[in-house]
């Protein structure tokens, strides 16, 4: 203890050894700061010979508003999801780009510019609870009986578009493996396939369940908006010389298969919208639940898509009439998680990564519209008949329904707005599996 005691007290040193301490003290107090070559900051005597260095982390700049704000976080998650509808509606951009790219690439400025964090506890709420919320509101409509008695041959037609991607998906990815995505390469290929089968729900639900990182989602949806606005130019001009029909109520008659757009001038019922997000939250618990009971790897959103598909097919006369106010719902939540993936993202990675990623949906594309049109005419479906499942395959319900309205097809309205429902189903199961069994054994 007395040693120890010692060390600490002022010795007298020898004169020439004083002096050697001095030296050593002003060398010290002299250094100056260095980088090295893995960019972290040193102090040395001098940046080309240094005996000894203090290797020192420098933190970055902190965001405008920082992660632990939660206010203002939520203010601008909700802010960005308000301006992409609001662009999508009206200006000619946001209807080129789409309100789910707008409200990314506004995430991705932003987060760019250090507006916001990169990673913030809001984020991980929209994660884990409003993505999963989402689905169900979005397939209160799917009754797969409903599907299978109302769209007769276009369901046929549909299920051979989904052949279709499911091949151009192979061929795509034998022609352009995205080698540059490293480990998401197959993944962002199933998410795709997925996309191109049922809708941006699905590309969510898929790019969640692989663990598809943040920049390369924000890629592969920036490159895929691009190829769909060319496919639809496409199509269109595919049925330019298809005329309209006559004048006709649309199959099925009613109008309750319409998406959550033509309710909107309606306004939503205050009982209905409430009942509607307590049956989703029970949903999402269920789902919860059965992942963790059967063990299920990849995340809950393939469990709770099955739950509310089969109660929509169960009981439709009850969840169906919830889907109005459901579907208004869904819209706004699915634009605050594209804010969150632009927010995660890293615009360079997005820019090294998107001509991989457009140069593969360009190809899955072109295989499927080959495919769907020269097998189709083989079978002897009607012209107008593919086009519009192949819209319900490549863009979703909306768009085909959009489509018909547009050239006057009113018998395929209703039609095409099953069948795209039908796809987002479906498409999340198809996309993991045909990953997970084939894509990863082609990489």
């Amino acid at each position: 203890m007395t040693a120890a005691t010692a060390t600490f007290l002022p010795v007298p040193l020898p004169f020439n050894a004083a002096i050697r301490h001095r030296r050593r003290s002003s060398s010290s107090s002299s250094s100056s700061w260095c980088r090295d070559r893995d960019g972290l900051a040193f102090a040395g005597s001098s940046c080309g010979r240094v005996h000894q260095r203090r290797r020192v982390v420098l933190a970055p700049p902190s965001a405008v508003i920082p992660a632990s704000d939660h206010w203002g976080n939520w203010t601008f998650l909700l802010g960005t999801a308000a301006v992409g509808l609001w662009s999508e509606q009206s200006t000619r951009v946001g209807k080129a780009l789409s309100g789910a790219l707008v409200s990314t690439l506004l995430g991705l400025a932003a987060s760019s510019a250090g507006v916001v964090a990169a990673d913030a506890p809001a984020y991980r709420v929209v994660l884990d609870y409003l993505l999963p919320l989402a689905i169900p509101l979005l397939l209160f409509r799917a009754d797969l009986r409903r599907v299978l008695r109302s769209t007769g041959a276009l369901l046929q037609a549909f299920l051979l578009g989904s052949l279709a991607t499911t091949v151009g998906t192979a061929v795509a990815f034998l022609l352009v493996p995205m080698r540059s995505l490293g480990e998401d390469s197959w993944k962002m290929a199933a998410a795709l396939m997925s996309r191109h089968i049922g809708g941006a729900v699905n590309y969510v639900a898929v790019s969640q369940a692989l663990d598809v990182s943040p920049s390369v989602q924000a890629a592969g949806l920036a490159a895929d908006n691009i190829i769909c606005a060319v496919y639809f130019t496409t199509l269109f001009a595919l049925a330019a010389k298809i005329p309209a029909e006559p004048a006709a109520a649309a199959e099925g008659g009613s109008d309750s298969a319409l998406p959550a757009g033509a309710d909107a001038e309606r306004g939503l019922p205050v009982l209905q919208s409430a009942v509607a997000m307590a049956v989703a939250f029970a949903i999402c618990k269920a789902g919860k639940f059965a992942t963790s009971l059967l063990g299920i790897q990849g995340g809950s959103l393939p469990c709770i898509t099955a739950i509310v598909v089969a109660l929509a097919t169960l009981f439709p006369s009850h969840i169906g009439k919830l889907a109005p106010s459901g579907e208004a719902m869904a819209v706004i939540l699915m634009q605050v998680f594209f804010a969150v993936v632009g927010a995660n993202g890293s615009i360079s990675n997005v820019i090294n990564t998107t001509p991989a990623i457009f140069a593969f949906a360009f190809v899955q594309i072109a295989v499927h519209l080959l495919l769907i049109l020269g097998i189709g005419k083989l079978l002897k479906f009607d012209k107008k008949l593919l086009l519009i499942a192949s819209n319900a395959n490549v863009g979703g319900p909306t768009t085909a329904c959009g489509m018909a309205t547009a050239k006057g097809w009113s018998s395929l309205m209703v039609p095409g707005i099953l069948a795209g429902i039908f796809g987002i189903a479906m498409a999340t199961f198809l996309g993991i599996g045909f990953g997970e069994f084939v894509l990863k054994y082609m990489k």
